[in-house]
């Protein structure tokens, strides 16, 4: 089994089921358990701000799934909750990002790991901080 982070984000419709609804989504896969729980904040939107606040989260998951096929199962969960990708960094009903993956650096066509603006995102580094310091230092070594 391979650790990896997901963030979980939402801001529109009721943006705090929606993240609970997505982790009864993994929860329910047979190949991911979930692990430690960040709180959930309440953030300003960023990249495009003219928007309501997200709600945000971070969780540990255990799998013995590959990082693209994590990556799969987390867009296939946004897909069946009704997330539509009209603009970047827009409104959504449901985010699932894989953050990081076993300390792995990953640079392919589909995946950067760790997430190539998690450490400019304090809505995931500080809940990331919460339940994983360890993997926040990684990612912050890498930033530089």
């Amino acid at each position: 089994m391979s650790r990896a982070y997901l963030g979980l984000g939402a801001n529109i419709g009721n943006p705090s089921a929606q993240i609970e609804q997505a982790l009864e989504h993994l929860s329910e896969h047979p190949l991911i358990a979930i692990g430690e729980s960040s709180d959930m904040l309440v953030n300003p939107a960023w990249g495009k701000e003219d928007q309501p606040d997200f709600h945000n989260m971070v969780v540990e998951v255990e799998t013995s799934l590959s990082p693209l096929e994590l990556l799969d199962a987390c867009l296939m969960i946004e897909d069946a909750m009704g997330r539509v990708r009209a603009e970047k960094w827009g409104p959504r009903l449901i985010d699932i990002d894989l953050i990081a993956y076993k300390l792995e650096e990953i640079q392919s066509e589909r995946l950067t790991l760790p997430h190539p603006f998690a450490h400019e995102r304090e809505f995931v580094m500080g809940p990331l901080r919460q339940i994983a310091p360890d993997v926040a230092d990684w990612i912050e070594e890498r930033s530089v």
